[in-house]
């Protein structure tokens, strides 16, 4: 909470007057033909391309949003009316959004990993109640995972029939000036931080990490890694003692089986592909400053 929660409050209040208040009235929510002529194909790339990537565990699903919006934007044969209201640049993100959402629970039920900071708290909640997530969930607990099955149809139904109806509900929310909105939501953040174990002291905490993740802001850091890395990271622990004690101390274990040495070398390898392009710019920046 203080990490997005406070961050993002003062971020926004640092805009000043530079935040317009909605005052439009929102007409014609329902598609017409020709944004469904425009949309389906790109809903159909963004289901398949996120659905495999909602699977794989570390965030898979927070990335399919923007990557069904940049392969959309590549495959458009108008690519400048992006951000300026082109229906494939909603249609394919948001079925990815969805398709990358449901993907997720694959992991977490099937090998009992998170893939992002919700399944993480999933997890959470899942031991709490004395269920270890993991393949015998669906032999032991089947109502359980037969049960959140069916509740992604009833959930996106009933998202359906809420949202359509009582969206001008929702968009009346914009038109509330945001110095009287982020105090509302400073006050049920406290509220529901001191409800965790009713001491002070959380308080002070949410706000010492408001304030880290407002250097994040300025730093341009993102702040999701770092969740992520506190959620997982006492499951890394455990495991990773867990490992050192059945092999008596020898670390070369993860390299001896297939399957454990496989993903270390895709880690290594996604790895590298990630930081090259960074590497690449300091190198081409430090070669611009020595000419």
């Amino acid at each position: 909470m203080g990490m997005f929660g406070i961050a993002e409050i003062v971020t926004n209040l640092e805009l000043k007057d530079k935040r317009e208040v909605f005052t439009k009235k929102v007409t014609h929510l329902f598609p017409t033909k020709e944004d469904f002529k425009r949309s389906w194909a790109a809903v159909r790339r963004g289901t398949a391309l996120d659905s495999f990537l909602g699977i794989l565990p570390g965030g898979g699903a927070l990335l399919s949003s923007f990557a069904s919006c940049t392969l959309e934007k590549k495959v458009s044969k108008h690519p400048e009316q992006f951000g300026k209201g082109a229906i494939e640049g909603v249609a394919g993100p948001e079925s990815a959004s969805n398709a990358g959402a449901q993907t997720s629970f694959i992991p977490m039920l099937t090998l009992g990993v998170p893939g992002n900071a919700v399944m993480a708290l999933m997890i959470g909640a899942l031991m709490i109640q004395g269920i270890a997530p993991g393949p015998q969930v669906m032999t032991e607990k089947p109502e359980l995972f037969w049960g959140l099955i069916a509740s992604m149809w009833i959930g996106n139904l009933m998202l359906v029939i809420l949202n359509l109806p009582l969206i001008g509900m929702w968009i009346k929310l914009l038109a509330v000036p945001y110095r009287y909105l982020c105090l509302s939501i400073l006050v049920f953040m406290a509220i529901g931080v001191y409800s965790l174990s009713n001491y002070p002291f959380d308080l002070l905490v949410m706000a010492i990490f408001g304030l880290l993740g407002y250097i994040c802001v300025k730093l341009a850091c993102e702040p999701a890694p770092m969740i992520l890395g506190f959620i997982l990271g006492p499951l890394m622990e455990e495991n990773l003692r867990r490992a050192m004690l059945l092999s008596r101390g020898d670390a070369t274990v993860f390299i001896q089986k297939p399957i454990s040495a496989g993903f270390i070398i895709a880690s290594v390898i996604l790895l590298v592909i990630v930081a090259l392009p960074t590497i690449r710019k300091k190198r081409d920046e430090a070669f611009l400053e020595a000419e």
